[in-house]
């Protein structure tokens, strides 16, 4: 089954807690802490693989979880970090999280990137030895990995892109000019799934086509099969449109499949297209060019058009070395569209960002902020120790003065967004 679109549950993992121990060895007088640090959460890798033609794998496995790390132990020992969890997709995948933020755009064979980071291990009492704290009894707890709902997306990467509507002989056509086997029959929607295939125009030049189910009226707006697939179109650098030479109006079959294009969330028919008259095998000279002269009337200035039939191969050769030319201006263009790289880093600094802000609340106080969040979620607040170290943090940070300047009281509740709280 082809699956093309998932959404999993990734969690990344959370680090192990720091250890709370002191040195015991006979004749050792006062061996001193001896905490060791927790291990750092694994992450997620996502890397991107030809060996995946599918996101199917997923259909049943929708939590994706990478190990945590071990707690510190006594004697310095650090706990073991968890193992990154590497998890193959298809060339062509997308991630995105719940606000469709783009996490990874997977184009390339090999490509890794790392979705979600595992929490960092929290420090073992040994960790706060100082000239002034000789016994230190707090240790951090480890900070949570990366949680969210990620969504899985595949649009196929393909040079060109085969479309038309169903029965108009796209994967025949595939078969006949690559190495793809697509089934085959006389009813619609015969391709329930895109197919692949590698066409060797010369003996330099290589392609991948790839042949999109037919599509309908009406398919952009999810009817028939063509809104789950018209995405597949999207990477494609140059379409090739059949029309039936069969059809009772050649020329509105043209535009059913136009007006989908346009419609759809991206202007398609903005993308270079060759247009293919096909299945003539049979027709002689003069009901060809009659039926040409009738759909140039409809195409666009300049478009090339031909005339082929799979079968018998006729018009095949000329057909695939003008696709080539396409192919080749439209990589060009592109990349003359590239921005190019000086290599000189710009760094902007955003005037509105604080480090922290305090927020006055009816029942007390929120305190925001990367760092101290941080600290928040490292602290163990069933410990005495722990919870003045965060105090004492807050103090040099200066937030314990602006939460005075407001106003606070005596056992009024300071929160740290969802890591804790704790009384002024």
């Amino acid at each position: 089954m082809f699956v093309d679109k998932v959404q999993v549950s990734v969690q990344a993992g959370n680090g192990g807690n720091g250890f709370v121990s002191f040195r015991h060895e006979i004749y050792v007088d006062r061996g001193g802490p001896d905490g060791g640090d927790g291990g750092d959460g694994g992450d997620i890798i996502m890397v991107a693989s030809w060996n995946q033609n599918t996101l199917a794998n997923f259909r049943f496995q929708k939590a994706i979880k990478a190990d945590d790390g071990i707690r510190g132990d006594r004697q310095r020992k650090h706990g073991r970090s968890g193992k990154d969890l590497e998890v193959p997709v298809p060339v062509g995948t997308i991630v995105t999280d719940e606000h469709n933020g783009i996490l990874a755009d997977l184009a390339e064979n090999g490509q890794r990137v790392v979705v979600a980071y595992g929490g960092k291990g929290g420090f073992g009492n040994a960790h706060f030895v100082s000239s002034t704290r000789q016994a230190p009894r707090v240790a951090e707890r480890g900070e949570l990995g990366d949680s969210f709902k990620a969504t899985l997306e595949l649009k196929m990467i393909a040079d060109v892109g085969i479309v038309g509507l169903p029965n108009a002989g796209k994967s025949t056509l595939l078969s006949v000019v690559s190495n793809a086997r697509p089934e085959i029959a006389d009813y619609p929607f015969t391709t329930l799934s895109p197919n692949l295939g590698v066409v060797d125009i010369d003996e330099g030049t290589s392609l991948l086509f790839a042949d999109i189910p037919g599509l309908i009226e009406g398919a952009s707006e999810g009817k028939g099969l063509g809104d789950d697939f018209l995405r597949h179109i999207e990477r494609t650098k140059v379409l090739v449109h059949l029309v039936d030479v069969y059809n009772e109006s050649i020329t509105e079959a043209y535009e059913t499949i136009q007006n989908e294009l346009q419609q759809y969330k991206t202007d398609l028919t903005k993308r270079p297209q060759i247009v293919v008259l096909s299945q003539v095998e049979g027709l002689d000279d003069k009901t060809i060019a009659d039926k040409i002269k009738e759909l140039k009337k409809v195409l666009p200035k300049n478009t090339p058009l031909f005339a082929i039939s799979a079968k018998s191969k006729q018009g095949l050769k000329e057909l695939l070395y003008s696709v080539k030319a396409e192919v080749v201006a439209e990589r060009e263009r592109l990349l003359a569209e590239e921005p190019v790289d000086d290599g000189v880093p710009v760094y902007r600094i955003d005037p509105n960002q604080q480090p922290w802000r305090v927020i006055k609340r009816n029942n007390g106080f929120v305190v925001r902020g990367r760092k101290i969040e941080k600290f928040a979620a490292r602290t163990d607040y069933e410990n005495e120790e722990g919870v003045r170290r965060l105090r004492d943090i807050m103090k040099k940070m200066g937030i314990m003065r602006e939460l005075e300047r407001q106003g606070i009281e005596r056992d009024q509740k300071i929160e740290f967004g969802q890591h804790g709280t704790i009384a002024y």
